[in-house]
């Protein structure tokens, strides 16, 4: 899955500019500093797109603390997570 797919098939906004994250190769915590680090700078209208080897279950929280939306889908090759601006 590629993030073009990962937009179309999940809610994040599909027409947006994407950044992609890909964390499958860090081990804890990295995924949840690069990824948190990443929406830190994100412009409004912006979509983050994170490939993981999991879900991401501890930075679900911290999304939804600092006001974002998420939604993660799996397939063979990754856990894609799509993260945007709620």
């Amino acid at each position: 899955m590629d993030a073009t797919e990962a937009l179309r098939v999940t809610d994040a906004p599909d027409d947006a500019p994407t950044r992609e994250l890909d964390v499958r190769s860090l081990g804890p915590p990295k995924p949840m500093t690069e990824t948190l680090e990443t929406l830190a700078a994100l412009d409004d209208g912006e979509v983050v797109v994170q490939f993981n080897d999991r879900a991401p279950e501890f930075l679900y929280p911290k999304l939804e603390d600092r006001g974002f939306a998420y939604e993660t889908v799996e397939n063979d090759d990754a856990t894609v997570t799509t993260i945007w601006h709620a």
